[in-house]
């Protein structure tokens, strides 16, 4: 796996598609590594003329990790941010926006495209509000805005991303604690085979899995607090997905954050829970692909994708 110095740090890394071609730079989510963006996903945006640009956060993977930092712990970050209370984090969003804005550089690249899954789009809107010049668009999927107040996760989805197998060691109830979770927050009308959820939690614990990192980037998010000025500054194209079912990132917080956003446009797909499931892959690159040409108006659909 290639890497590159961004921002002090080691970042791993994956590329797909003509350097030549319009670069699209993903961002994962919360302990989401780069091999966690589906691959039809990736190959469809290749097919579609897209230099595809993947890779770890921070603390997560085969990137640097920060366990010298120790473990803030997941019940305490949640309960720290629905009370409000002062919360500390190892790093900011802010430092992970200039680590993808140091892969962008390290490669050469002085504009892209940028998608965001969950709390990627969150570092992606960090990223387009303070480097607008290299920004082409940006799409949010899963993500909220961030203002206080609206309705969070749901218990079931919160009290599973708190739980932790009680020995770490013990690799089945590890597989079996991550696979519940991914299925308690996926897509209802799109669900994912619960066989194919342990086959994918198995191969990401055996690249690289860090609880302390996702509970550092979560305190990171929590401390980020309201970004509605953020938001606002905002100036690249944005459309927002967002599933009709998502528990853990209710439709109310995309909404807020599309009304925060300068020009936003979101985009509501029923049945879809926090996830990226197989059946929605062609329906998530058609709008992909018409939002970064520019081809989205009120009252024409993006036209579908299909494989050459």
């Amino acid at each position: 796996m290639p890497t590159l110095q961004s921002n002090g740090i080691t970042i791993a890394y994956q590329t797909a598609g003509d350097p030549k071609a319009a670069p699209v730079l993903l961002v994962p989510g919360l302990g989401m590594q780069l091999s966690g963006w589906p691959e039809a996903f990736v190959d469809g945006l290749v097919e579609l003329g897209f230099f595809v640009i993947r890779f770890d956060n921070r603390d997560c993977g085969l990137s640097t990790k920060f366990d010298e930092a120790g473990r803030p712990g997941l019940a305490l970050t949640f309960l720290r941010s629905m009370l409000r209370w002062p919360r500390r984090s190892a790093y900011t969003l802010a430092d992970m926006a200039d680590d993808a804005l140091g892969v962008l550089s390290a490669l050469g690249v002085g504009k892209a495209h940028l998608v965001g899954a969950s709390m990627g789009g969150v570092i992606a809107q960090a990223l387009a509000a303070q480097h607008p010049g290299r920004v082409l668009s940006l799409t949010c999927i899963g993500t909220g805005g961030g203002r206080r107040g609206l309705a969070g996760a749901s218990r079931e989805a919160r009290a599973l991303l708190v739980r932790r197998p009680r020995n770490a060691q013990d690799l089945e109830r590890q597989v079996e604690q991550m696979a519940r979770t991914l299925r308690a927050i996926g897509s209802p009308a799109y669900p994912t085979p619960y066989k194919l959820l342990r086959q994918r939690v198995l191969q990401a614990i055996r690249r690289n899995v860090c609880a302390g990192g996702v509970e550092r980037q979560l305190a990171a998010l929590a401390a980020a607090g309201e970004r509605g000025a953020e938001l606002k500054a905002i100036r690249a194209p944005t459309l927002l997905i967002h599933g009709a079912a998502d528990p853990l990132v209710p439709l109310a917080c995309g909404a807020d954050g599309a009304r925060a956003i300068p020009g936003a446009r979101l985009e509501v797909i029923e049945g879809m829970g926090h996830d990226l499931p197989a059946q929605l892959v062609e329906r998530l690159l058609a709008l992909i692909d018409a939002h970064a040409h520019g081809n989205m108006t009120l009252h024409s659909p993006p036209r579908l994708f299909e494989k050459q």
